[in-house]
């Protein structure tokens, strides 16, 4: 099995509002649908970022007229992306299940996703790359290699963190504490996060405490 992990920036009504609104997403997409050249793409995100910030991503969602179905809980929203745009999952669906996500897509506040994608046979990911660069303002190839597919990677995000802890995590995450070699320290975060070095150990401790038995379930 050949793995790929790319990096994406193009015009996309949730990556778009991801980086005007500097909200972060974890993104499960299901099956595609292609109509009449019109995409029809379910999704489901997991959003983080400060609060207020959030609160706005989900109204301008709510507001476009190409995303429909929108339900909303807390920070988790299911919606379907209707566009006549050819775009990334559009050229995924035409490859006729060629291409296999391993893992749920990250959106960053930069309004770059991240896919991780899988085939069995290489060329298949060079035509995606090929085709989807057609349609993107960016396209990196971080890494491609052959290799067993040992993990499809969909866990239950977030399980019952607290917004705080949501938001010093997210914060450690976007600035790339948990990056080796560390990109920034506690001292850094609690100045980012205004609060002092012990909270913000406490929360993200509480935090990790939470996600962790999941991670480990997955191995």
């Amino acid at each position: 099995m050949w793995i790929a992990d790319v990096v994406i920036k193009h015009k996309c009504l949730i990556a778009d509002k991801c980086e005007k609104y500097q909200v972060s997403t974890i993104s499960v997409p299901f099956n595609i649908a292609i109509e009449k050249d019109i995409t029809y793409s379910p999704e489901f995100h997991t959003l983080w970022g400060d609060q207020k910030n959030i609160q706005k991503w989900i109204a301008a969602v709510k507001k476009d007229k190409e995303l429909h179905n929108i339900e909303v809980d807390g920070n988790k929203v299911f919606l379907v992306e209707v566009t006549r745009r050819k775009i990334p999952v559009t050229i995924r669906a035409r490859l006729q299940q060629k291409i296999i996500w391993t893992k749920p897509i990250h959106i960053n506040i930069k309004g770059e996703e991240h896919w991780s994608i899988a085939s069995w046979d290489k060329k298949y990911i060079m035509d995606f790359i090929a085709e989807t660069k057609k349609v993107s303002q960016y396209i990196i190839l971080k890494s491609v290699k052959q290799t067993k597919l040992k993990d499809i990677y969909y866990t239950r995000l977030l399980p019952g963190l607290s917004p705080q802890q949501k938001k010093i995590i997210t914060i450690a995450f976007e600035n790339g504490y948990y990056d080796w070699p560390k990109r920034t320290d506690l001292q850094q975060l609690a100045q980012k996060a205004k609060i002092s070095v012990s909270t913000l150990r406490e929360h993200l401790k509480r935090a990790e405490k939470k996600l962790l038995p999941d991670l480990i379930k997955q191995l």
